[in-house]
């Protein structure tokens, strides 16, 4: 597979830029009685106002707080492989909102915030983390919710070879044109244009709206097996598969312990997990593979290193708690790969 070709393409300077929710990350772990307590469902993604935020908040205690976000992590990760990384998000000029920029500027990602929010307060997500590691998230979106098409640059969707855009974002009206707009920025260009699912709830919630995302303005789509088989209403994740052949044609789809497919045209490949001794937190899992494999994609690796890299990434987030890497990612991919 050659690299993105960016030939002729004037101030092209990022490998991609990533466009979602900006929030700070609030990891906590809680035992099984704290989700039935709380009535929560296990492993999903819960959209909260203000009052319900700071009641959960206050029913945990030992806890750890840093910038997150689905898409700012990917970034993040493809910044500390050594790529080039810009987000887009929207925040608050608050305590938060200094966190969240402060920490994409540690690893060098280049952060767009769009016009500054003075009605909400920045987004924040309480993320509860169960024995068995997995998570659930409690999310309050705040100015991160408010993105709209004002907040995107065309400058800086046209400065990236890939464009990756958030499903949870999907929520709002206003954020669904933002995508449209960038999109059509990238397209434009010349570049490529990638979304994750997000969320299997989240599909639920906007599946024609992805359906049609996907098959006129996706060129790479991000999923798990769960949110795949959602977004086609079916039980099999071979005719999901079979499906986004026919929409959309490079995409990664994850599958926990049995590893991940990736797909470039008619070549379909199985990627295997990589082995990691216990699974403390999978939050970020499918973020960092997304990074992994966006920065094989837009060096031109066979999709089957681009996928290869994605699980290495992913397999480092897992082992810790919170969902961005604990050490430079270029220490834990082989320089054969990178």
């Amino acid at each position: 597979m050659p690299p993105v070709n960016l030939t002729g393409a004037d101030g092209v300077n990022l490998d991609s830029l990533t466009i979602g929710n900006a929030l700070v990350d609030v990891l906590a772990t809680v035992d099984e009685g704290f989700l039935i307590r709380e009535n929560i469902v296990k492993g999903s993604m819960n959209l909260v106002d203000i009052v319900r935020s700071k009641h959960l908040h206050s029913l945990v205690n030992s806890r750890t707080e840093m910038s997150g976000g689905s898409t700012a992590n990917t970034a993040y990760g493809l910044a500390s492989l050594g790529g080039s990384a810009g987000f887009i998000g929207k925040i608050s000029a608050d305590r938060l909102g200094t966190t969240f920029a402060r920490d994409l500027e540690v690893v060098g990602v280049k952060f767009f915030p769009g016009v500054t929010c003075t009605t909400q307060d920045t987004g924040r997500c309480l993320i509860v983390v169960t024995p068995d590691g997995h998570r659930t998230m409690n999310t309050f979106l705040g100015a991160a919710s408010l993105l709209d098409a004002q907040d995107i640059s065309r400058e800086a969707v046209q400065s990236a070879a890939v464009v990756m855009l958030e499903g949870y974002l999907f929520d709002k009206d206003a954020a669904k044109e933002a995508f449209r707009v960038a999109a059509e920025y990238a397209h434009a260009a010349g570049r490529k244009v990638a979304l994750t699912l997000s969320d299997s709830f989240c599909v639920d919630r906007h599946r024609a709206d992805f359906l049609a995302l996907v098959k006129n303005d996706i060129d790479i789509l991000f999923s798990n097996e769960d949110e795949l088989k959602a977004l086609y209403e079916v039980d099999s994740i071979n005719d999901a598969l079979h499906m986004l052949r026919d929409n959309c044609e490079f995409a990664a789809v994850t599958r926990n312990e049995h590893g991940s497919v990736v797909i470039d045209g008619d070549e379909v490949v199985i990627i295997d997990a990589e082995p990691v001794e216990s699974v403390v937190d999978a939050t970020g899992a499918g973020d960092m593979y997304a990074a992994g494999f966006l920065y094989g994609f837009v060096r031109g690796k066979p999709i089957e290193q681009c996928g290869r890299i994605g699980s290495i990434v992913a397999s480092e987030v897992i082992t810790h708690m919170g969902p961005r890497p604990l050490v430079p990612l270029t220490t834990v991919v082989p320089a054969s790969l990178r």
